[in-house]
């Protein structure tokens, strides 16, 4: 046994390290060889905890490589890890001892390839139509003639000076110019900023709010056009009140804000060009209808008068009309005074007749009629408003018998109802007056109890009987052949018993006894 201990084993005397140590000395192992890096592969799990930090795996066909990306650099990316995107990953390999794992700090990520941007352009398509963002019937109508345009590009391009020109040779309106990056990372979040802040404008304020927004920039490469493809610029799009016009790009150039706009514009020319009608196409246009309206409303009055010409020949002439009225007007002028004086004549003379038909006498025994007139009409008008009243009353009974009658359905379950309730009521008036009359009756009965004879024997009392009636005196007690004392617990004879069964005593008050 002590063969196999050996102090000289090799091995036995090699310094001895911490965990802690070698992690460590590990991680600069690591962190040395490996301080720039850039790695290509597919993005397969991406995790966004509440802290800002990205999380996420870079795979190929055999191996994953745990990644992170702190939050102030994924702030700053020109594009956000997805699921599935081919990418190529700069930063340094570092450890985390915690977990014993090697991992990579990325600084940078950027799709690996034209082909990995349509991937992931083509993915996001899908995903914002699956919203609805890109929904016909969401669109808003272009208006004909905006009074405000507001414009978001580049000031310093040469599509905002295309824009003024085109919009200067057709129309002159007024133009708001919001600038914008329209490439690299500002270009997303500016131009989708600009859409908003367009939108929430005051009409009426001291800053107008445009009537349409053109959004626009020159030709370019995928990877120039990307802003446009992002997220946030195609929601702040679909979610305009303002219609926008999309110009971004050349004609062969599409991006995701041309899905979501209320229309698409080749160039940022024909932006303008659909943004206003020609001024002088639309006055000749305008000329064009006065000149139709002026001659079909000359021609109607030209046709209008011709009629009522032809039919003022048929009406007869004024002075014609008039002769007839006016010659009557003349004959009754002249029989005017003498009509007046002859009627003055007769109103004098029935005057005068009825003047001398006047007396005090008359007029008193006038009065008189009337008041017995009166009176007795007064004395006809309460029978007959008794009389009235009770035929209304009838024939309201029978309406109503007939009403009862049409709807027996409605009357019987209005009865049913009343029932219910009325034995409702009649049960919880029996009960409380049933339990009334049982507190009354016990009553009664404690007070029977406590007035009867028997109570006073349980006090102490005793009734004393001789020969079977009640004995009241000594003298009676004496004279009596046997006594019989009741207690409250039972009777006791005393002396010989009678011969014959003593009298059933008397139902008499306590106070007819002898109480001991």
């Amino acid at each position: 046994m002590s063969d196999l201990i050996d102090d000289d084993l090799p091995g036995r005397n090699a310094p001895e390290f911490t965990v802690t140590e070698i992690s460590g000395a590990v991680k600069k192992t690591i962190e040395g060889e490996y301080s720039h890096v850039r790695v290509r592969g597919e993005i397969g799990r991406v995790s966004r905890p509440r802290s800002g930090h990205i999380y996420l795996d870079l795979k190929d066909d055999r191996s994953v490589l745990n990644g992170v990306i702190w939050k102030g650099v994924a702030a700053r990316l020109p594009t956000q890890p997805e699921e599935g995107l081919e990418v190529v990953a700069t930063g340094r390999l570092t450890t985390f001892g915690g977990q014993s794992k090697y991992q990579m700090v990325i600084e940078d990520i950027a799709p690996a390839g034209m082909g990995a941007l349509m991937a992931m352009l083509e993915k996001r398509k899908k995903a914002l139509a699956a919203e609805g963002l890109f929904d016909p019937a969401s669109k808003k109508p272009i208006p004909y003639l905006p009074e405000i345009i507001g414009v978001v590009t580049s000031p310093s391009g040469a599509v905002i000076r295309d824009i003024l020109h085109r919009l200067r040779d057709r129309f002159p309106r007024k133009v708001l110019i919001w600038p914008v990056a329209v490439q690299g990372a500002n270009c997303a979040p500016e131009v989708a900023r600009a859409i908003e802040g367009f939108n929430a404008f005051t009409p009426g304020g001291a800053l107008p709010r445009p009537d349409l927004i053109i959004v626009a920039r020159g030709g370019g490469s995928l990877e120039d056009l990307w802003g446009f493809n992002e997220e946030a610029v195609v929601r702040a799009a679909a979610l305009s009140q303002i219609p926008l016009i999309s110009a971004v790009g050349h004609e062969t150039d599409t991006t995701l804000i041309d899905f979501a706009s209320d229309e698409r514009a080749p160039t940022p020319t024909a932006a303008a060009e659909r943004a206003v009608p020609v001024r002088l196409e639309l006055l000749n246009w305008v000329e064009a209808q006065d000149a139709r309206l002026t001659r079909a409303l000359t021609g109607i009055i030209t046709q209008k008068g011709q009629r009522l010409r032809d039919l003022s020949r048929a009406l007869p002439r004024p002075e014609t009309l008039a002769q007839s009225a006016r010659q009557r007007l003349d004959v009754m002028e002249d029989r005017l005074p003498a009509a007046l004086t002859a009627a003055a004549n007769r109103k004098r003379v029935a005057l005068s007749e009825a003047a001398g038909s006047l007396r005090p006498a008359t007029l008193t025994r006038a009065l008189k009629d009337q008041d017995r007139r009166v009176q007795d009409l007064g004395k006809r008008l309460a029978p007959g408003l008794s009389r009235a009243a009770t035929f209304e009353k009838r024939r309201l009974d029978q309406q109503l018998v007939r009403l009862r009658q049409a709807s027996p359905a409605r009357d019987l379950a209005r009865k049913k109802e009343r029932l219910t309730s009325l034995s409702t009521r009649l049960i919880a008036r029996a009960q409380t007056d049933q339990a009334s009359r049982q507190r009354k009756l016990d009553a009664l009965d404690r007070l029977r109890e406590t007035l009867g004879y028997k109570e006073t024997l349980k006090r102490g009392y005793a009734v004393v009987r001789g020969d079977g009636d009640v004995t009241t005196t000594k003298a009676k007690a004496k004279a009596a052949k046997s006594l019989e004392i009741e207690f409250a617990d039972g009777r006791l004879t005393l002396g010989a018993s009678p011969k014959s069964a003593p009298k059933k005593p008397k139902a008499a008050p306590p106070e007819q006894g002898t109480l001991l």
